[in-house]
């Protein structure tokens, strides 16, 4: 009730003076028209008006509310009239404009550069992911044709080399048959009279009655084999460098083997021949051993099959590396797409980061446009400025109260027309929390 009343004495700064007769329209007031200004006269006029308006209508706040629609229409087209001022409050709608247009320039150049960078980047990732293919015919093509890609290896090692393998494993297994079983039978074996020759040398449980008679028999004739075959990666090893000196280390290697195979093959023929002689028989020694055809078998047996393996072993590590070369070849070319595809992730995490960015600019285009379209039709629009329309709507209800005080003398009546008067200016958008703003119409 305060602040109504408040309002009200606030609204009383401009009291006209009517005439005695009360039908005559004419509002008079105290101040000379030649005296006040053209704003003031403007003030005076919205006063006079609802001074009038409200004799006319006896203060009715129904009527208030259609007075008051008619006033915002008068001072709308009022406003209207005046050009310099309606190009001044434009003003910052046409900066503004302007300032968006060179806006959508700068983000135009920087669409047209991401869109180009887009471009390139696919580009580069169809560069690289022909480049994979090509590397993967190369690793496909490499054991055909080595010579092609300037890798200096056998063509086909990797079959020669499997074929190579193939043969090797059976032999590994009768050198190992052949050398447990006549080791054994060389050192630890008591021959049988009852046996043959075949089966006092070749014994096919050699292996088992080692392990029975003891831990070091069965370890000396499971092991003696690999001392045959580590002389044979030997051999193998002084072969690659081709010297003097390597040459005179292979063949001191033979010349062992071949007196190991001696020894063996002595022993068991010693054997052999002390099971047998009589006697009259003369003591055994290596004039005897070497016209011994058992001698010499077992000599052939062991030493020629193993310079087949030796020479197959030679053949299959020659083979391999031959293979190695190749497969060192598509190693380097299989990490070498590893690459090439972390370099495709890569350009495709900034291929979606550019197309991000041109989401970004056309959403950002889109607005700026967006804002440009609402500033013209504000521009082309008549613009309200609220502010001044509460000052001359308040002096509107000056006039208006000042009447209802005069003639009627109803507070209740006051109150309800403020209450309209209220209304009136949120509706217009000129409430007391946006009087700074400013209201487009367009006419």
């Amino acid at each position: 009730m305060n602040t109504i009343k408040t309002n009200i004495k606030n609204l009383f700064q401009l009291k006209p003076v009517p005439i005695d007769d009360p039908k005559d329209d004419t509002v008079r007031f105290d101040i000379e028209p030649n005296s006040e200004s053209s704003e003031e006269s403007r003030k005076r006029s919205y006063h006079e008006n609802g001074y009038r308006d409200s004799t006319r209508n006896n203060g009715n706040h129904t009527a208030l509310s259609i007075c008051l629609d008619a006033i915002y229409s008068r001072f709308q087209n009022e406003e209207k009239e005046f050009v310099e001022k309606q190009k001044k409050l434009k003003e910052p709608y046409l900066n503004e404009q302007k300032n968006k247009e060179t806006e959508i320039k700068g983000l135009t150049v920087s669409l047209d550069n991401k869109e180009e960078q887009l471009k390139n980047i696919g580009e580069n990732i169809e560069a690289i992911q022909d480049k994979i293919e090509k590397i993967k015919l190369e690793i496909n093509d490499l054991p055909r044709n080595p010579e092609i890609y300037n890798v200096k290896a056998t063509k086909g090692a990797s079959t020669k080399f499997w074929i190579g393998l193939i043969i090797l494993i059976p032999i590994t297994l009768y050198l190992f048959t052949f050398y447990i079983s006549t080791s054994y039978s060389a050192f630890f074996k008591s021959f049988d009279t009852n046996g043959n020759i075949i089966q006092n040398v070749l014994d096919a449980q050699a292996f088992n009655k080692a392990w029975d008679e003891g831990a070091l028999e069965g370890a000396f004739v499971t092991l003696i084999p690999f001392v045959f075959l580590g002389l044979g990666y030997l051999i193998h090893m002084f072969g690659e460098n081709k010297n003097f000196v390597n040459y005179s280390k292979v063949a001191l290697l033979f010349i062992i083997t071949f007196a190991f195979d001696a020894i063996l093959a002595y022993e068991i023929e010693s054997k052999l021949y002390e099971l047998n002689k009589t006697f009259s028989s003369s003591p055994f020694d290596l004039s005897i051993a070497f016209t011994k055809n058992q001698f010499w078998g077992i000599i052939f047996a062991g030493f020629i099959v193993y310079i087949i393996w030796g020479l197959v072993f030679d053949f299959v590590m020659k083979e391999h590396k031959e293979k190695d070369k190749i497969k060192h070849e598509q190693t380097k070319r299989q990490k070498d797409i590893l690459i090439y595809e972390e370099k495709i992730k890569d350009h495709e995490k900034q291929r979606d980061e550019t197309r991000t960015g041109i989401g970004s600019i056309k959403e950002m285009v889109a607005k700026a446009k967006g804002r440009i379209e609402e500033l013209q039709n504000i521009i082309d629009g008549t613009i309200i400025p609220t502010k001044d329309y509460r000052l001359y709507a308040s002096e509107y209800m000056q006039g208006w109260i000042t009447n209802i005080n005069e003639r009627i003398h109803s507070q209740k009546l006051i109150e309800e027309c403020m209450e309209r008067y209220h209304a009136n200016l949120k509706k217009v958008g000129a409430s007391a929390d946006s009087q700074n703003t400013v209201y487009m119409s367009i006419l």
